[in-house]
């Protein structure tokens, strides 16, 4: 086989005028100003990639408040071990998250914080032992709680806010601010993937009955999301799933749910999150983004962003 040289004289070429760019000097971006606001700081951002999808987010969460559309957090426990929770009550307070799902672990930490101002033991050091997750105090109130709630026909969330807002950290409870306003707050248990499971008090009728409970609440969240936002931090496995079976559940129902907006901030890249909440729930008219990073940095980013965008639209 012979292989001639080309004859590269004979190449075309074409104006860089024709041609169709992905960046542009005005998209850079620019230098911060110490002493300048968070709004000037939030304009100054490059517009490429994650910012832009931030800004895409951040545009549906505003268009959906304003139009009176729900915004449905759901988030996993370490949301609320990097200290979010004030953040997440005062979303909820001022109206910009109208549900709230997570696991047992999340409700969990939440509880514990509420009336222990502390939370997340050693667990290496108690699984040495043998000690880990045998806190009396946690499991024997969560239990008791989730059994009393049972009876009085409540959810798994709703019970456990309503006990929560007997302690005195009430006030940086998500579960505890859910009962106070009325705002749907749902735990979805893995029955033996908690602390509370290994309790002698527990029960496995009162945990099943206390979550598929909050799995018909969150259902009916999910049937009204038409034109709403959801928002799925740090949750990998549970919430993905649990959301698209609601999800299926709405549209079997015959509610419409097509164009909704979908984003998974988390610090990697997980499967269930890609196909579970991305992309298969976006595909009939939706849009879905997934943004990389850590949380106690980008959820106070995208809140501060909505409300910079809200008090400025109001100006």
């Amino acid at each position: 086989m012979k292989f001639p040289p080309l004859d590269f004289t004979r190449i075309r070429t074409y104006p860089v005028a024709d041609r169709a760019n992905k960046v542009a000097v005005e998209a850079f971006a620019r230098p911060h100003t110490a002493g300048g606001s968070l709004a000037s700081f939030l304009e100054s951002l490059p517009d490429f990639l994650a910012v832009r999808d931030l800004r895409l987010v951040v545009d549906a969460i505003v268009e959906a408040v304003r139009a009176g559309r729900p915004v449905l957090l759901m988030m996993g426990a370490h949301v609320i071990k990097v200290g979010l929770n004030p953040l997440i009550v005062d979303a909820m307070r001022r109206g910009l998250v109208h549900a709230v799902a997570f696991n047992g672990a999340g409700a969990i930490h939440d509880f514990e914080l509420c009336y222990n101002g502390e939370t997340s033991e050693d667990v290496q050091r108690g699984l040495n032992d043998g000690s880990f997750g045998m806190a009396d105090e946690t499991g024997r109130m969560m239990n008791e709680t989730l059994a009393a709630g049972v009876a009085r026909g409540l959810g798994a969330g709703r019970a456990l806010g309503e006990k929560a807002r007997e302690f005195s950290n009430a006030h940086l409870s998500i579960m505890a601010t859910g009962a106070e306003l009325d705002i749907p707050v749902t735990v979805h248990i893995g029955i033996g993937t908690d602390i509370i499971h290994q309790h002698p008090t527990t029960r496995g009728d009162v945990l099943g009955e206390a979550s598929y409970r909050d799995f018909k609440t969150f259902a009916a969240v999910c049937a009204q999301l038409e034109g709403g936002v959801v928002l799925n931090v740090g949750s990998a496995v549970i919430m993905p799933e649990v959301f698209l079976k609601a999800l299926t559940v709405a549209r079997n129902l015959g509610h419409k749910v097509e164009r909704i907006t979908t984003a998974t901030f988390d610090m990697t890249r997980h499967y269930r999150p890609s196909e579970n909440v991305q992309r298969r729930p976006t595909a009939l008219g939706g849009r879905g983004v997934y943004i990389v990073g850590h949380h106690e940095i980008n959820l106070p980013l995208l809140f501060a962003a909505v409300k910079e965008r809200i008090a400025g639209s109001k100006k």
